[in-house]
C-alpha cells in the first residue's frame, strides 16, 4: 500500500492538505522525512479502520511489520450538538454536506462551537508503535498518517468517523435540524422497485384496457414541493472563478426559483377550467 503520488504533494483535497499540515505542525525532523519515504514506496502492509481512528502494519527493518494505532479524540455529545446547531443554520453547508463534499469553511463551524475538527495539540491524537524507537511519533506512524491523508482525499467523513459521529449520523441530525422528512434508513434499506413488479401479462390479454391507466398507478408516491434546501447543486458548485465578476450564481438561483415555482404552479392548476390556446392566453 503506498500513496497514490509518487512525488510533489500528497494530498489533492483542501481537507486532507489540512490534516497532513497539522501532522508536520506536530512532528518534523527526519522521521517525518523517513514517514514520508515509507509511504511513498509501499511499506504499509495494511490498514483497517477501527473505533476513533485507523491501525495499521507497517513494514520496518526488520522481518516482522509493526503495529501502529492512531486515533483522534472524539467528540462528546453536547460538542456534537454544538456543531449541529450551528450547521444547521448554514444552508450551504448542509447543502455540500448532503452532496457528500467537505465545505470549505467548516473549521470555523467546529470552532464556534468551542472544538477543533483537525488535530491543534498533540493530546488530540494517540499513536502507539510497536517499533523500539522512544520517540513519538515515529516514522511508521508518520507513513501511516501519509496514508491516512490518501484516506481522507476519498473519503472526508472518515475525519467525522474519528471524532465520533458517521455519515449517516450526521446526515440524520441535519434533516431533522432543517425539517426535512427523509428516512435516511428507509432509502437505505429501500428494496428496487423492479423487484417488486407483478409478472407482465401477455399482449393479447392487454388489449381491452390497453388505453387505460392501471391501478397501480395510484400507488407511485409523488411529491411535488420545492426543495427542502434551496438550490444545493449550485451552492455547492459555489462562482465558477471564469465569472465571478458575473454573479452567475445568484443570476441561476433566480432562474432555478422562477422554473420551480412555475413547475409547482402547473402542477396544481386547476385543469377543469378552459384550455390554452398555446400562447400562453387562455380562450375566451
Amino acid at each position: 500500500m503506498q500513496t497514490r503520488s509518487q512525488r510533489g504533494e500528497f494530498a489533492k483535497n483542501w481537507w486532507a492538505r489540512r490534516w497532513l499540515e497539522a501532522l508536520e505542525r506536530l512532528m518534523q525532523g527526519v522521521r517525518l522525512t523517513r514517514g514520508q519515504h515509507y509511504a511513498r514506496i509501499g511499506q504499509i502492509v495494511s490498514m483497517e479502520e477501527i473505533k476513533g481512528g485507523m491501525a495499521a502494519r507497517v513494514q520496518g527493518s526488520r522481518p516482522k511489520p509493526y503495529r501502529v494505532t492512531i486515533q483522534l479524540t472524539p467528540f462528546n455529545s453536547k460538542q456534537w450538538e454544538k456543531v449541529f446547531d450551528i450547521l444547521s443554520d448554514k444552508a450551504i453547508y448542509v447543502a455540500q454536506l448532503l452532496a457528500g463534499d467537505m465545505p470549505q469553511d467548516i473549521e470555523e463551524v467546529f470552532n464556534q462551537a468551542g472544538v477543533s475538527l483537525f488535530p491543534s495539540r498533540t493530546s488530540d491524537l494517540q499513536t502507539k508503535c510497536t517499533c523500539p524507537d522512544k520517540v513519538t511519533p515515529c516514522k511508521h506512524v508518520a507513513a501511516t498518517h501519509y496514508i491516512l491523508g490518501d484516506r481522507f482525499d476519498e473519503d472526508p467523513f472518515l475525519l467525522f468517523r474519528m471524532r465520533g459521529k458517521s455519515q449517516e449520523q450526521i446526515m440524520q441530525a441535519l434533516r431533522q435540524r432543517r425539517g426535512a422528512d427523509i428516512d435516511l434508513a428507509a432509502i437505505n434499506n429501500e428494496t428496487p422497485t423492479w423487484q417488486n413488479q407483478p409478472e407482465v401479462l401477455r399482449f393479447p390479454e392487454t388489449l381491452e384496457n390497453f388505453w387505460e391507466t392501471g391501478s397501480s398507478l395510484n400507488e407511485v408516491n409523488v411529491q411535488v414541493r420545492m426543495p427542502n434546501i434551496p438550490q444545493p447543486l449550485l451552492k455547492r458548485l459555489g462562482e465558477p472563478e471564469v465569472a465571478s465578476q458575473l454573479t452567475l450564481q445568484g443570476q441561476l438561483e433566480e432562474s432555478y426559483n422562477a422554473i420551480s415555482q412555475f413547475a409547482i404552479m402547473i402542477a396544481f392548476a386547476d385543469t377543469s377550467g378552459g384550455a390554452s390556446n398555446g400562447n400562453g392566453d387562455e380562450e375566451q
